[in-house]
């Protein structure tokens, strides 16, 4: 089978495409035919050796497939081969076949499209985890969305007004805004211009956002800590601006406020029934019109690099998805 191999860390170029054998199922995991998988801002950082978790060389990067049960380990149960499934493998999705552990394989409608369901899991299990167990977001709350035109900014938007929140999102350019607002977002601001947070006030009526939704870091952290109302919630979801910042204690002393962290894939290995829960949850919402992944760029499987670079410059209006 095909697969792309990095053999250490570097840039999306450097990435091999390489025959590699098909692997093997091990006792409780499954073999999944990949039909589509969908592209992470943090398989970049992955690549480039950023990320925290750091596989041995050679490894092949990628995080989330849809695609076809094709062979299953001992110990498997319920899963029949051919049967059309989601799955959260630990690496290795950027190839023809991958492994998962059975906890993490998921069922997928008979109706939806690969592409979609393989942009479905990551982002709207991070922000379902962010906003439901994390941030206990209320309905009428204020709620705002950093980066409203990524993949994370895209699934918190439509998860927030799925739960009744007030949406502010903030992207830097005006084809992002709109994207954002076609989400559900009901305002949108431009984050390049600080102006931003007197906004976020005059539209909250001087209250502040209750919820902040933050996988940027770095100044917008800063600056969202100027709006963010009393009793408010800082979700640290991650640094795509590359700078990790902190937080004089005394702003959350005189603000009220809670800084919340993110860490979803954390979660899962004390929890090995959230994927599960959380993805009845989603579909359920799925089946409502509810949610609906946009996928904003596609390619062959072949093309991952390219994809990935689309990622990297912040070029990507929701998910990236290569299809086999």
């Amino acid at each position: 089978m095909k697969a792309w191999l990095m053999h250490g860390w570097g840039e999306p170029e450097e990435m091999i495409w390489s025959d590699v054998l098909v692997p093997v199922p091990s006792a409780g995991q499954i073999r999944i035919k990949v039909m589509a998988a969908a592209l992470n801002f943090f398989d970049v950082l992955q690549v480039q050796g950023k990320y925290q978790v750091k596989p041995p060389f050679p490894f092949t990067p990628g995080a989330e497939v849809s695609g076809i049960v094709d062979a299953v380990g001992d110990g498997v149960p319920n899963w029949a081969l051919g049967t059309r499934v989601i799955a959260l493998p630990a690496g290795g999705s950027f190839a023809e076949y991958c492994i998962a552990p059975s906890t993490k394989v998921l069922p997928m409608p008979d109706a939806m499209d690969f592409g979609i369901a393989a942009a479905l899991p990551i982002v709207y299990q991070t922000s379902l985890f962010a906003l439901e167990s994390r941030a206990k977001l209320q309905e009428g709350e204020w709620l705002l969305v950093h980066a409203g035109a990524s993949g994370v900014g895209m699934s918190a938007i439509q998860l927030g007004r799925a739960m009744g929140a007030q949406v502010i999102a903030t992207a830097s350019t005006e084809a992002k805004r709109n994207f954002a607002l076609e989400q559900g977002a009901q305002f949108v601001l431009d984050y390049t211009n600080a102006s931003w947070v007197d906004e976020v006030k005059k539209l909250t009526g001087n209250r502040g956002a209750d919820v902040i939704y933050d996988p940027v870091g770095g100044d917008i952290f800063d600056l969202s800590n100027k709006c963010i109302a009393p009793f408010g919630r800082h979700l640290v979801i991650g640094f795509a601006s590359g700078r990790i910042p902190t937080l004089a204690a005394n702003r959350a002393l005189l603000k009220n406020m809670s800084l919340v962290g993110v860490f979803w894939g954390g979660h899962l290995v004390n929890n090995p029934d959230y994927p599960a829960q959380a993805h009845a949850a989603l579909m359920r919402m799925y089946a409502q019109g509810k949610i609906m992944p946009v996928v904003g760029s596609s390619g062959p499987l072949n093309e991952v690099p390219r994809m990935l670079r689309d990622l990297a410059n912040r070029s990507v209006l929701g998910k990236a998805v290569a299809y086999v």
